[in-house]
């Protein structure tokens, strides 16, 4: 059994549902370590390359890409908790706030947060005591999923899906090395379409966030 390699590369780095982010990517042409890296952003935390499939922000925030379901009807569906169809939707919102945005990845995941492409966002507190707004953070998840620096613009890169990379036993085989990390509640309400953030949750004034003064910091 011939495995995508897309998803053998994210599986490697720890990521889980590999193939489902895999294959969302692709039919959104964008960077698979970018979809991977919002996941570990939105229900991993700082060092963890993997999301999880999990109900966040008091109950608001749905699946692996939490989808709000104050702001999207889809998150009320059941299929808001299926990985596919949730990296499906959120790999087709982050296409289309790219396009929006010329390109511009920084710009697109500011959106993705907070509704704005100046937004600062949600901050997240790093294990090395950096405090990063949420756009470099999900960068930053970014550089330690693929080994190069962040992209300040995207651009697709979509794997021949007629590669053959490995058997599922060598997939096992080198996952087996990736520490398995414990799923944390998803808790920080953001002004956005996606509210959930698997950091110690704060008060939102949604006056103050929209207009970009105040943000709170996930520690």
């Amino acid at each position: 059994m011939s495995l995508d390699p897309v998803a053998f590369r994210l599986a490697t780095s720890g990521v889980a549902f590999a193939p489902e982010i895999a294959s969302a990517a692709r039919r959104h042409s964008l960077d698979p370590e970018l979809l991977a890296a919002v996941a570990a952003q939105e229900t991993g935390g700082p060092d963890i390359n993997a999301g999880h499939n999990e109900v966040g922000d008091g109950g608001h925030g749905h699946g692996l890409f939490q989808i709000d379901d104050r702001y999207h009807p889809f998150a009320s569906t059941r299929a808001a908790m299926d990985p596919a169809s949730n990296a499906e939707y959120a790999a087709g919102m982050i296409s289309g706030l790219l396009k929006q945005y010329g390109g511009n990845v920084r710009e697109a995941l500011s959106a993705y947060n907070a509704g704005s492409p100046n937004a600062t966002g949600t901050k997240t507190r790093w294990s090395d005591g950096s405090v990063l707004p949420y756009a470099d953070s999900v960068l930053r998840h970014y550089a330690r999923l693929s080994g190069g620096p962040a992209p300040e613009t995207q651009s697709a890169r979509v794997a021949d899906p007629h590669e053959a990379i490995a058997d599922m036993s060598a997939l096992h085989s080198r996952a087996q090395r990736f520490p398995i990390a414990m799923p944390m509640l998803a808790n920080n309400p953001r002004a956005s379409s996606h509210h959930a953030h698997p950091y110690h949750r704060e008060a939102t004034n949604y006056v103050q966030l929209f207009n970009d003064d105040t943000d709170e910091i996930d520690s």
